[in-house]
């Protein structure tokens, strides 16, 4: 610069060559300042110069002084010149102004591949795949030859449309006309098969290639981590370092991913320790990726700290915190989160109102989903298929059919979540009738059921006492639509035999399945044992609950309650010896209920309620009009003088 200031002299190509250098730097505010002294001087800008001042504009998205220099651009002449011209086109798609872009595209003289290739690049980049396919085809009609460029820009577009025969197209093309593979547009094809769920081809490119680099490696962490093959991503990784690769923001944020589902503590906090120490934890994509493997890693104190920590926040930032918080049982404070996130300025999206609709049906609190009901109808959300579906699903939680079917009735269009929802809504009543209409009308409207169809139906089943109606459903679930049963529809059918006295249908159900039952699957079994009074399988599913969960309380006293109804207090003994030795602590149950807006808490015998004398004087009367029905009421734990303090 001090050598520039001090020469008499100065022409356009000096001008050029400092303001490029500025630009190479990323220095845009002196780029732009240079430019303005340049416009003072004697010396008129040329072609050159336009266009390194517009990629200036293009990175920092300048849209206004961008179009005052396409307004000089045209008064200087030199609109027709393709390199400016071109960048001008890069710069109106980087500023999210397609319509713009595309006006300027349609109306130069002569197109070369640089300007093809920056137009498909525009739409794939602002989200506009179909407009970027139909321009690639008519780039070919064109007798436009693509390059490798082309096709790293368009592949992203198939690989978004997971369209499998086209990516197997373009990569048929670009290996009989001979297009070089670079890195870029191997990259891309490994997404696209990734994408695709072809991962033998993917993996076949990657061992192909006689140079791989960091980009190529991100690729396949990625793509394995998107088919659940995160062990693999992480052998990937491993051969990265091996390989004396240093990784990229990029590639660490893929591979965060894959600790999260192996719910690998230790190596994410090295990761995390890795981007503090290159200084990479100011990077939003890293943030986002940290704090969703803390939350999924059990560690939502962690998960917050990073979260508090980032000095920027995207919308995906405060997604993530709010459907952690949600997803782990902590539903008030995720809509606190959702709150703090619109009143930062942040903007909602359709994965923020579903995930705070979400937590509102755990909580359950009908207040706050109608007032983000209220946010929706006021703003753009009104007409999102997912955010609609997730309200039917909160008016249903918080006991309002009526409230969900309207939802339901006034949507314009409807998919298969939608009807879902409202199937799971009046299964989750015990509406089988209105359960099964639905569902037949969901099949007329040409909408084939999957596994959380059948998910609603059966736990409707279960709730109306319909064995015979459950089992039909289980059946032609897995025989008519192809449908493999899963964990949670077994579980259902435990659950539907164990609430009808069929405990030995309930047992074979567990014995038949093709993987090992869950806790949730025994526990069930265990309830239904308590109701119907049937001893030895309630032994035979503790013995599998104390092995999987050994520091439940709850099916400790669940299966003590059995023995001291059953009369043997021996057994009441036994059961309080282990639960001894192994340190087990009882966790006091809490309820609550929500009314006029203010929610409710209560435990066993609570007196710290306000109105408690008020609620036992209610429950002793509601007490006295059930025994005059007929109704016995189990107590909690039959007492027995060797059991007094237990």
């Amino acid at each position: 610069w001090c050598l520039f200031v001090e020469m008499p002299h100065k022409d356009g190509v000096l001008w050029n060559v400092m303001l490029h250098g500025y630009v190479k730097n990323g220095e845009s505010k002196n780029a732009v300042g240079m430019f303005l002294e340049m416009r003072n001087s004697e010396i008129k800008p040329n072609a050159v110069t336009f266009a390194c001042i517009l990629s200036v504009c293009a990175s920092e998205a300048m849209i206004g002084f961008g179009t005052q220099l396409h307004g000089l651009i045209v008064a200087s002449g030199l609109e027709l010149d393709s390199p400016v011209a071109n960048t001008l086109l890069a710069m109106y798609s980087k500023c999210q102004c397609l319509s713009e872009a595309r006006k300027l595209f349609d109306m130069m003289p002569q197109t070369d591949l640089v300007t093809w290739n920056g137009m498909i690049s525009g739409y794939i980049q602002n989200g506009f795949m179909v407009e970027a396919s139909r321009l690639f085809q008519a780039m070919i009609s064109s007798s436009v030859k693509p390059d490798s460029i082309t096709f790293a820009s368009f592949l992203p577009s198939v690989a978004e449309l997971a369209s499998l025969k086209q990516g197997k197209e373009i990569h048929g093309y670009i290996v009989r006309h001979c297009v070089p593979l670079d890195v870029f547009l191997k990259s891309a094809l490994i997404d696209v098969y990734f994408k695709c769920r072809n991962v033998d081809m993917a993996r076949k490119i990657f061992n192909q290639s006689t140079r791989t680099d960091v980009v190529m490696c991100t690729a396949m962490i990625s793509g394995l981590v998107l088919n659940g093959m995160n062990n693999d991503a992480l052998d990937i990784f491993r051969w990265l370092l091996k390989e004396k690769m240093r990784p990229n923001s990029l590639t660490l944020a893929s591979v965060l991913p894959a600790c999260a589902g192996l719910v690998a503590l230790k190596l994410g906090k090295e990761l995390h320790g890795n981007i503090l120490k290159h200084g990479l934890d100011g990077r939003l994509h890293l943030g986002s990726a940290l704090t969703d493997m803390y939350a999924k890693s059990g560690r939502l104190d962690l998960a917050h700290q990073v979260f508090e920590r980032m000095f920027e926040r995207d919308t995906i930032c405060w997604n993530s915190m709010i459907t952690s918080y949600s997803q782990n049982g902590k539903p008030e404070e995720a809509i606190d989160i959702f709150r703090q996130m619109g009143m930062a300025g942040a903007k909602y999206d359709c994965v923020s109102i579903s995930a705070a609709l979400s937590a509102c049906g755990n909580l359950p609190a009908l207040h706050y989903g109608k007032e983000i009901h209220g946010f929706m109808i006021r703003s753009a959300f009104r007409s999102d298929l997912f955010a609609e579906s997730a309200l039917i699903d909160v008016y249903a939680k918080c006991g309002n059919l009526v409230l969900a079917r309207r939802v339901f009735d006034m949507m314009e269009e409807k998919n298969e979540v939608s009807w879902n929802s409202i199937i799971s809504a009046y299964g989750s009543h015990g509406c089988l009738q209105d359960s099964v209409v639905l569902f037949r009308e969901m099949l007329g409207n040409g909408i084939l059921p999957d596994h959380v169809t059948f998910l609603g139906i059966l736990s409707a089943c279960g709730h109306a006492g319909q064995v015979d109606d459950g089992i039909f459903y289980f059946r032609c679930m897995i025989e008519e639509y192809g449908i493999p049963a899963r964990l949670e529809h077994y579980a259902c059918m435990v659950d539907l035999f164990g609430r009808a006295g069929r405990l030995s249908e309930a047992f074979e159900t567990i014995k038949s399945m093709p993987f090992s039952p869950d806790s949730g699957v025994w526990g069930t079994l265990l309830g239904a044992c308590r109701v119907h009074g049937n001893v030895e399988l309630a032994e035979e599913a503790s013995r599998h609950l104390f092995d999987v969960e050994p520091q439940n309380s709850g099916y400790y006293i669940l299966l003590s309650n059995i023995h001291a109804d059953a009369g043997k207090w021996g057994s009441v003994l036994k059961v309080r010896s282990l639960m001894k030795e192994r340190g087990v602590q009882k966790v006091p149950g809490y309820s609550w209920i929500e009314v006029n807006n203010r929610t409710h808490m209560f435990v066993a015998a609570d007196g710290s309620h306000p109105q408690s004398a008020q609620i036992y004087s209610m429950l002793k009367s509601l007490l006295l009009e059930l025994r005059k029905e007929g109704y016995n009421p189990q107590p909690y734990l039959p007492t027995h003088p060797q059991t007094s303090g237990m």
